[in-house]
């Protein structure tokens, strides 16, 4: 597996499929034995062991290379439909697995399809993701259960495009909770926050009435955060020398229509010292900002 993940394209693809063999062979022997060994760990349990989950998780890795590096070769959508459910079929709980089904019907524009398995998806690791922070647990199953950062990132995307503002809210804030010096999670916080105060607006003239003052305060409070987030973007954009001009042209137009950059330190994020700058690999991955 490790092969696949540091090779791209077709190579890839090709040590996956190997690493799938050997994962359910080993699994295959494996349950040939239980039962052999009378009162032994049930195989799901064994920490040192391959599961169900290892396959799902493999096959979606060769699902998200039909996604992206192989995206245009002949077939590519059928294969990627086929990986995704070969992942389900392996475990159909896998939240990165409807994750990838959601990116997938979105792309084809099944949209409505494709927004109940992104909700399957958050709410499977989501409302645990909310009660450790309120908690301060670090319970290891738990945090096992929460999908990795970049697949979080994706997740907010994809929230933002179904317009589920709210949750994709509850996503950016346990990312920046995690690790605040990343570019593109204070800029879709600061996106997310000005999409929520637009349509807001746009309800309210829909309905042809007066202005509240509980709507006001609501507005400025939205406007001030999407300032700051944004800010906050184009702040450590320079200083990790980010070059990911689509983003920034975004992050700049946002801030221009809000009333420009928060001034003062608390618009500032501190950044590590022992940060790197941006390399063309993570700007790769952290894909262009979402069209507007």
């Amino acid at each position: 597996m490790y092969l696949g993940q540091i090779h791209t394209g077709q190579e890839a693809v090709d040590y996956y499929t190997r690493g799938i063999q050997v994962l359910l062979s080993t699994l295959d022997k494996q349950t040939q034995m239980t039962p052999q060994a009378g009162a032994a760990t049930p195989l799901d349990e064994d920490p040192g062991l391959p599961t169900m989950k290892d396959v799902s998780v493999a096959y979606c890795s060769i699902a998200e290379i039909y996604l992206t590096d192989l995206c245009m070769e002949e077939g590519a959508a059928d294969k990627c439909r086929e990986f995704i459910d070969s992942a389900l079929q392996y475990h159909h709980d896998n939240p990165e697995a409807l994750q990838l089904m959601a990116s997938y019907l979105f792309s084809t524009e099944r949209n409505q399809e494709g927004r109940e398995y992104l909700l399957k998806s958050v709410g499977l690791w989501l409302p645990a993701q909310k009660q450790s922070a309120a908690s301060s647990s670090t319970e290891e199953d738990m945090q096992n259960e929460i999908p990795p950062y970049e697949s979080r990132i994706t997740t907010a995307k994809l929230l933002i495009e179904a317009e589920e503002y709210e949750m994709a809210v509850d996503v950016v804030e346990g990312l920046l909770e995690e690790d605040d010096e990343v570019i593109q999670v204070w800029y879709l916080s600061g996106w997310v926050c000005y999409l929520q105060l637009e349509k807001a607006k746009d309800q309210q003239e829909r309905e042809g009435r007066e202005v509240t003052e509980e709507e006001m305060e609501e507005w400025k409070a939205l406007k001030e955060a999407a300032r700051l987030h944004l800010t906050n973007a184009k702040k450590l954009y320079g200083k990790l020398r980010c070059d990911d001009q689509p983003l920034l042209d975004h992050v700049e137009q946002l801030l221009g229509e809000l009333g420009g950059e928060m001034e003062g330190e608390e618009g500032d994020p501190d950044v590590d010292e022992d940060y790197e700058p941006c390399s063309d690999e993570e700007e790769d991955d952290a894909e262009a900002p979402m069209e507007h």
